[in-house]
């Protein structure tokens, strides 16, 4: 008897044992491809071998109900095979066409919208918000939420000029997102410091070492061994209040959500792209966040009615220079955003660090 091989803590896991069998078979093999809809792909092997992708889009942050019930209808309408795409949108592969259908109207029938493929504006990427992580200054799943009830039809109809990747974050220091337009939350005042918790919850010198700035110095206050912050240099980045949750950087109206546009990954027509500030001092304004929705749907429209075929957002933004996008857009220009002449590298604001 051969003693199984221990699992090994590292590393990505083997993917070929969940695969589905026409996949596996014909790994690395594929022909050519199509899609007959949004939310379906139609890949076709050299052997001749067909299988069927239905996208759907999810909440990504799901209970054991949801997860059981999309693996119910994996069972009785596609072949038990899913897997999740790196936005959280859940695929179900079928190798045979007569399954696309009955498996759709399932999806649609149990509020799993189809789509997401193609020129349109897929699920959001984001973080985890307030439901896992400790130092979220918002909810980057219920913006998501909130945005993608406003944008369904821009998930289910293949209608922009080319694909548009969304992403959010709940904090400015973990999980800023990259992409054609990226919603991250930012700190916009130096942290408030309990000076009576410091010394008994942080390692001081830790937190020191930690700012990227040296904004943070030991101090004595009350007596008590503390810590303080030269305002002067704080970039009110927030990587002081993970090691010292004392030193609060979460504020309920000095943090408000920004918006960045022309982020690219991809290589394809044009090099890959970081993003630039567009809109900031947003409120964060929870449940529905009307004020981010309001601002990413017009630049959506704008987008959508000016591109020509094919041109992702930052191309888009490239071709017709940020002064017409800021008047298409009407979104302020202000002392914020990123200077583009010659003598912005005087000014330090050539980049994207934002001053406040």
């Amino acid at each position: 008897m051969t003693q199984p091989r221990m699992p090994i803590e590292s590393g990505v896991p083997d993917h070929f044992q969940y695969m589905h069998p026409v996949m596996r078979k014909n790994y690395g093999q594929w022909d050519w491809h199509e899609r007959p809809r949004p939310g379906v792909l139609h890949h076709v092997a050299k052997s001749g071998d067909s299988v069927w992708t239905v996208r759907a889009g999810t909440q990504r942050q799901m209970d054991v109900y949801t997860i059981r019930k999309l693996c119910d209808i994996a069972d009785q309408y596609a072949e038990g095979h899913v897997r999740f795409t790196i936005r959280s949108n859940i695929e179900f592969m079928v190798s045979d066409e007569k399954k696309v259908a009955p498996l759709i109207e399932a999806l649609e029938k149990n509020g799993f919208p189809i789509g997401g493929t193609g020129n349109s504006v897929s699920m959001i990427s984001h973080t985890q918000g307030w439901l896992h992580c400790d130092i979220p200054a918002s909810d980057a799943s219920g913006a998501v939420k909130s945005l993608m009830d406003e944008l369904h039809h821009e998930f289910t109809h293949e209608e922009m000029p080319n694909r548009v990747r969304i992403t959010t974050s709940c904090c400015q220091i973990n999980c800023g997102g990259q992409g054609d337009i990226a919603i991250n939350i930012q700190h916009t005042k130096p942290p408030k410091i309990n000076h009576d918790l410091v010394a008994n919850v942080c390692e001081r010198p830790s937190v020191v070492a930690r700012c990227p700035v040296a904004a943070i110095r030991p101090a004595m206050v009350n007596g008590k061994p503390s810590l303080e912050v030269d305002e002067k240099k704080c970039i009110c980045c927030g990587a002081c209040f993970p090691p010292c949750p004392p030193m609060q950087i979460n504020d309920p109206e000095h943090s408000k959500f920004a918006i960045w546009v022309g982020g690219k990954n991809s290589n394809a027509r044009s090099k890959p792209t970081f993003h630039k500030l567009v809109a900031a001092g947003i409120p964060n304004n929870p449940p529905r966040w009307p004020e981010v929705g309001a601002v990413v749907k017009k630049i959506l429209r704008v987008y959508k009615e000016d591109a020509r075929d094919w041109e992702r957002i930052g191309e888009w933004v490239e071709r017709i220079g940020w002064p017409r996008f800021f008047e298409l857009t009407e979104l302020p220009f202000t002392k914020y955003h990123v200077d583009s002449w010659r003598g912005a590298r005087h000014s330090l604001n050539a980049s994207a660090h934002i001053r406040f």
